[in-house]
């Protein structure tokens, strides 16, 4: 099976591209950096129009020979459903597994978020999941644009501080703390030590269940 990814930050595209080589070295896998798709979510632009350019990226995936597509960017992730109509490939969003694993967890669930466009993208693929399964929850969302600014900034210590401060706040309220964007997952195993509860991400998530896809295709 070949697989793209479609990524809107240069550095999830390198992270995704060393777990790949590391955890499945014989993936037949390649991947697609757009930038702009996410930019443009950020300065205002109408999603819609956004999530058209994000279909006619993900059919360059598909014209490339791709037979799953992956989206690691949280923020369009509301797009995907606009692309699954048009495309015949399938496309897997970087958060589903997370977010089913957060509903699954826990009835109040605490969402760290870096990005403003991430915000209630996240927040409703929590509540979709639990639709799906039936289950009600509350999401007790916290938006950290300081931590953004200084990632930008090239200020890594800085956003990882504010980050971590935030969840320090954002714990005792909550039962499951979910890390919206995969540029946050190098936090997990930290913040989850510090805190005490459960503290999920999605890029080994997302491998373990392209791992189970994997499998049961051959």
């Amino acid at each position: 099976m070949r697989v793209a990814f479609v990524h809107t930050v240069t550095g999830v595209l390198e992270m995704f591209k060393a777990r790949v080589a590391e955890e499945l070295p014989d993936l037949d896998a390649f991947h697609i950096l757009n930038e702009g798709l996410l930019q443009d979510l950020l300065r205002g632009k109408d999603p819609q129009v956004v999530f058209d350019a994000l279909t006619a990226q993900l059919a360059v995936a598909e014209t490339t020979g791709a037979e799953l597509i992956v989206m690691t960017c949280s923020s369009t992730s509301p797009g995907v459903a606009v692309a699954r109509r048009t495309l015949g490939v399938p496309i897997v969003k970087v958060d589903d597994p997370m977010a089913r694993r957060a509903v699954e967890t826990g009835s109040v669930i605490g969402l760290l978020c870096t990005a403003s466009s991430t915000l209630a993208a996240s927040t409703d693929l929590l509540h979709e999941h639990a639709r799906v399964l039936g289950r009600d929850v509350v999401v007790e969302p916290m938006l950290i644009t300081a931590a953004y600014d200084a990632l930008h900034r090239g200020d890594k210590d800085q956003h990882d501080r504010l980050v971590e401060q935030a969840a320090t706040e954002l714990a005792p309220r909550v039962e499951v703390i979910v890390l919206a964007q995969a540029s946050l997952a190098h936090l997990q195993t930290k913040l989850a030590d510090q805190l005490g509860i459960d503290v999920l991400a999605s890029p080994g998530l997302l491998m373990d269940a392209l791992r189970a896809r994997l499998a049961a295709a051959t």
